[in-house]
């Protein structure tokens, strides 16, 4: 099994590394998504550059959502509720201060 990782087909990206990342990936019985990050991740440099990258990211947002939609949506709700809180919070303390204003002002008028 060893002898089919020495060879490359179609370019040479992978040959100075010391273990191909397909052979990392399939003696690990890494997922789909995951081995293609970890490709991508591997060859950037020397193939695709930033657009290597651009894919890995997809990939491991491909993982996320395939694993961890749950707790994204999760997260997704938590935020808008933090966010409509903290805008209630804000406008409360304007109205405070306003009323504030407004009663110190009239003190200051009633004293003058």
């Amino acid at each position: 099994m060893n002898d089919v990782y020495k060879k490359q087909v179609g370019g040479s990206h992978y040959e100075s590394m010391i273990i191909q990342p397909s052979e990392f990936i399939n003696r690990n019985n890494i997922p789909f998504a995951e081995g293609n990050a970890i490709k991508y991740l591997c060859r950037h440099k020397q193939k695709g550059q930033k657009q290597d990258l651009e894919k890995a990211i997809h990939y491991c947002q491909m993982a996320i959502d395939r694993d961890y939609k749950d707790f994204l949506e999760e997260a997704e709700k938590e935020k808008k509720e933090l966010e409509e809180s903290y805008q209630e919070s804000k406008r409360q303390t304007e109205e405070r201060k306003s009323k504030e204003w407004l009663k110190g002002y009239n003190k200051w008028k009633e004293n003058k």
